[in-house]
């Protein structure tokens, strides 16, 4: 079968007032992820010859966020139909098949997508199809009114359908698909006699009804196309693509402890027998490879944890470290731009920054690399095998040679030899009797200003 061009139109120049925010809406994250991402996704998994973004004036950062793919501006907020004609003039020419999606819908996934191009696409080659849902709740969503033969007829709007045509439980659900040979026309013949003068691009159904064309209806789930207008709306939205993410990851043979508490970014990537326990938060580009136990309330960013790793609880892994096999991180423990080298072990109250600690190492409670002198940063490089004692500092430029051992207590500022001890601190002295004395003239003081 020869090869049909596809073209996506994704709507992204709307204020999104109710929002409230400084940020245009399609750019709130949802998963880690602006909400116009999901969307651009979920169309590239297509493959199309063409993707359009449209914008609004001063719309920089959507277009910014899109590249690298061109975005045409709707000068005036007028309507669906004409935000869709913003686009004409980059899709000038193109006789393919045109999707029309919205990059506030992030939820909607790449089987919809092509069961709509599919279906535009049928041997009754329908100049529209329009994706439907069915909701529990109708409510005010406008109604799609199927013909004796299954086609789509027409759509009407809540307030004007009779009461039988309210009965329909078939909803719009906003996106469609076109054929390009015939869209131009289609569209530039919507009008705007309405009570908001603007150019709806649902009104393109009834036009090319009239003109003898076919049209066609494909049923996705009502979860997929949740639009977002207000902040309540963005939650639900998190809420829903956080339920498919963890179904994703326990399809795929990681087991979630208290999967509502677990919070998941668009790319986080876990292997088979992971164990997460509650209250874990996996930031964007992680990477958690089989057997891994993340013990509660852990949260990780940018990160990779190799196979039998141990992180937590209360561990805190942010951009760039990286864990080694069978490594163990434990509670109240910070990794940054660090790597821990297979089977070492980070477990009580630390921060490694900068810094490379070397396969079987053991970092005692309290340690910390001083990585940061107020103007630079600077890289700590800790050998196999060492040992270093609690509550130490070592300071950034520094090595610790391989089997060395670091004192606890100790301010390491120079190199330390493999297999050397370095303790750098001062000398312990006692004063016998001195606590008792010290507590007798206290007492006696208070007893005076009594």
């Amino acid at each position: 079968m020869a090869h049909r061009p596809l073209a996506c139109v994704i709507l992204a120049a709307g204020k999104g007032t109710r929002m409230k925010s400084d940020l245009p809406k399609v750019l709130h994250r949802v998963a880690g992820r602006p909400m116009v991402g999901h969307v651009l996704a979920a169309v590239k998994a297509l493959d199309p010859d063409h993707v359009v973004v449209v914008v609004g004036p001063g719309m920089d950062s959507v277009a910014a966020a899109v590249a690298p793919y061109p975005t045409a501006v709707q000068q005036e907020q007028r309507g669906t139909a004409d935000a869709v004609r913003a686009a004409f003039g980059l899709l000038e020419g193109f006789t393919g098949d045109v999707v029309v999606l919205y990059g506030d819908t992030p939820l909607v996934t790449p089987d919809t997508l092509r069961a709509m191009v599919a279906a535009r696409r049928q041997a009754n080659d329908p100049a529209v199809v329009v994706l439907g849902m069915r909701p529990d709740d109708p409510g005010a969503y406008g109604r799609l009114i199927l013909n004796a033969r299954g086609g789509l007829e027409k759509i009407v709007e809540h307030l004007d359908a009779s009461a039988e045509e309210r009965a329909v439980t078939l909803c719009n659900a906003g996106l469609m698909a076109f054929d390009g040979a015939r869209m131009f026309d289609l569209i530039g013949r919507v009008g705007n006699s309405n009570a908001k003068n603007e150019f709806y691009l649902t009104d393109v159904v009834q036009i090319a009804r009239v003109s003898g064309m076919a049209c066609a209806v494909v049923e996705a789930a009502p979860a997929e196309v949740v639009g977002v207008n207000s902040r309540a709306e963005l939650s639900e939205v998190e809420r829903l693509m956080q339920r498919r993410l963890r179904k994703a990851a326990m399809d795929n043979g990681a087991t979630l402890c208290d999967p509502d508490s677990t919070l998941f970014s668009h790319d986080t990537r876990l292997g088979r027998d992971v164990v997460v326990g509650a209250h874990v938060v996996f930031g964007p580009g992680v990477v958690v490879e089989d057997g891994v136990e993340i013990k509660p309330f852990c949260h990780l960013e940018q990160t990779r944890v190799e196979r039998g790793a141990v992180i937590g609880p209360f561990a805190r892994l942010r951009p760039g470290a990286a864990i080694g096999p069978d490594a163990h991180i434990g509670n109240f423990v910070e990794i940054k731009n660090a790597t821990v080298e297979a089977g070492a072990k980070v477990n009580h109250l630390s921060y490694i920054g900068d810094a490379r600690v070397g396969s079987k190492a053991n970092i005692g409670a309290g340690t910390i690399t001083c990585n940061y002198d107020g103007f630079g940063k600077y890289h700590t490089d800790i050998g196999a095998g060492a040992f270093i004692g609690s509550n130490s500092a070592l300071v950034a430029p520094v090595a610790i040679g391989d089997g060395a051992i670091v004192g606890a207590g100790s301010v390491v500022t120079a190199a330390v030899e493999g297999d050397a001890l370095a303790v750098s601190r001062a000398t312990q002295k006692s004063y016998a009797g001195w606590a008792k004395r010290f507590r007798e003239r206290k007492r006696a003081e208070k007893a005076a200003k009594a």
